[in-house]
C-alpha cells in the first residue's frame, strides 16, 4: 500500500511539476503565499499575523460551511511550511524550480521523517543514563564486598585491632554512662569498623571501589587523550625495542607477560606477586617457552578433570551411553 502511494506521488508529480504545485506536497495545487493571503517578500510577522487572522475567520466553531475543516486545515498547512524558513526555503526552490520533481518530493519527505529531537540530544542522554547506571551497579557492588568483608572474623579481627590503636573505636563503658543503648553502642562499632575497612582493604577487579572517570561518560571524553597516549608509546616501544633492540624493563615484560597470558590488568594485579614473578621469570613472550607453558596448563587441567568426580561421571556416562555405543533398532 506504501509503495503504491509513492508510485502515485511520483506520477503526480509529473503531471504537475511545470506548474510548481503537486498534490499533497506542501499546499498541494494550491501557494501556500496565496492561501495566507501574503506574498514571497512578506516577513515572518507579517506571516503570523495573516494566519491568526484567517485562523479565527475561518475556524470550524465559527464558519460553519461545509467545507469549514478543509479550510482551516489548508490554512494551517500553509502556516506550517511558511513559518520554518527551512520549509519555506524548500518551497521557494520548488515554486521557481518545478521540473526537478524528485528532488521537492525528498525534500518534502525528508523533514516529515526527520526526527523532532536532535540525535546528538539523544545520544548524550542515553550515554548520562548508563553513565549514572553504571556507577550506581559499582557502588552497590562496593558496598556489598565492604559488607562481606565485615562479617569475616579475620578483616573485622584486624579492623577492631586498628580502630583501638588509633582511638577511633569507643570506649563502651564511657558510653553507657552517656546514656547508650546496647544496640545504639553496636552500631556505633559497626560504623567505625566499616569505615576502618573502608580505609585500610584494597578491593580490586568488578568489586573496587567506583570513581568518575571509570564510567561510560567521562571515558568517552577522554579517549582522544588516551588515543594520544597509546600512539606516543607504541611508536617509543617500536623505536626501543624493535629498532634499537633494547632490553625489557620489569614493566615491560609483565606487559608482555600479561599479553601472552591473555588476562587483564586487574586479573594480573590479582593472582599475587609470587604468581607473577614465576610468569615473568618464565619469559613467556618467547614463543617456545609459551608454547610449554600452555602445554603444562593443558597437562595440569586434564589432571585436575581426571581427579574430579563429576568428571569421571562423565567418562563413565560416554562409555556405556555416549557416541561410541553402536546399537540397532529391530522392528
Amino acid at each position: 500500500m506504501a509503495l503504491w502511494r509513492i508510485v502515485t506521488i511520483v506520477g503526480l508529480l509529473q503531471l504537475y511539476g511545470v506548474a510548481g504545485l503537486v498534490p499533497n506536497l506542501y499546499c498541494g495545487e494550491k501557494n501556500c503565499y496565496d492561501v495566507l493571503g501574503v506574498t514571497r517578500d512578506s516577513e515572518k510577522s507579517e506571516i503570523s499575523k495573516a494566519y491568526r487572522k484567517l485562523a479565527i475567520k475561518y475556524h470550524p466553531d465559527r464558519y460553519k460551511a461545509d467545507d469549514a475543516e478543509e479550510k482551516f486545515r489548508e490554512i494551517a498547512t500553509a502556516y506550517e511550511t511558511l513559518k520554518d524558513d527551512g520549509e519555506r526555503a524548500d518551497y521557494d526552490y520548488m515554486l521557481d524550480h518545478p521540473e526537478e520533481y524528485y528532488y521537492h518530493y525528498y525534500q518534502f519527505y525528508r523533514r516529515r521523517m526527520a526526527p523532532q529531537v536532535d540525535v546528538r540530544v539523544v545520544i548524550a542522554t542515553v550515554i548520562g543514563i548508563v553513565s549514572i547506571i553504571q556507577y550506581i551497579s559499582w557502588y552497590q557492588s562496593y558496598h556489598s564486598a565492604i559488607s562481606y568483608a565485615l562479617q569475616q572474623a579475620r578483616y573485622r579481627t584486624k579492623a577492631k585491632a586498628i580502630a583501638k590503636e588509633t582511638g577511633q573505636l569507643p570506649d563502651e563503658k564511657k558510653l553507657r554512662k552517656s546514656g547508650m543503648t546496647r544496640d545504639d553502642i553496636k552500631q556505633e562499632e559497626e560504623q567505625v569498623l566499616r569505615s576502618v575497612i573502608e580505609q585500610n582493604i584494597n578491593i580490586m577487579g568488578g568489586y573496587r571501589k567506583p570513581h568518575l572517570w571509570d564510567v561510560l561518560a567521562v571515558q568517552m571524553l577522554l579517549w582522544p587523550y588516551y588515543g594520544v597516549c597509546y600512539l606516543r608509546w607504541y611508536i617509543h616501544w617500536v623505536w626501543k625495542f624493535d629498532i634499537q633492540k633494547c632490553s625489557y624493563g620489569n614493566e615491560e615484560k609483565a606487559y608482555l607477560t600479561r599479553k601472552r597470558v591473555g588476562i587483564t590488568f586487574n586479573q594480573w594485579e590479582l593472582i599475587g606477586e609470587a604468581k607473577r614473578n614465576e610468569l615473568i621469570n618464565r619469559e613467556l613472550w618467547i614463543p617456545d617457552n609459551l608454547a610449554a607453558y600452555k602445554k603444562e596448563q593443558e597437562e595440569e587441567m586434564k589432571e585436575k578433570m581426571a581427579e574430579s568426580t563429576k568428571h569421571k561421571q562423565y567418562r563413565r556416562y560416554m562409555k556405556t551411553h555416549g557416541p561410541s555405543r553402536m546399537t540397532f533398532h529391530e522392528e
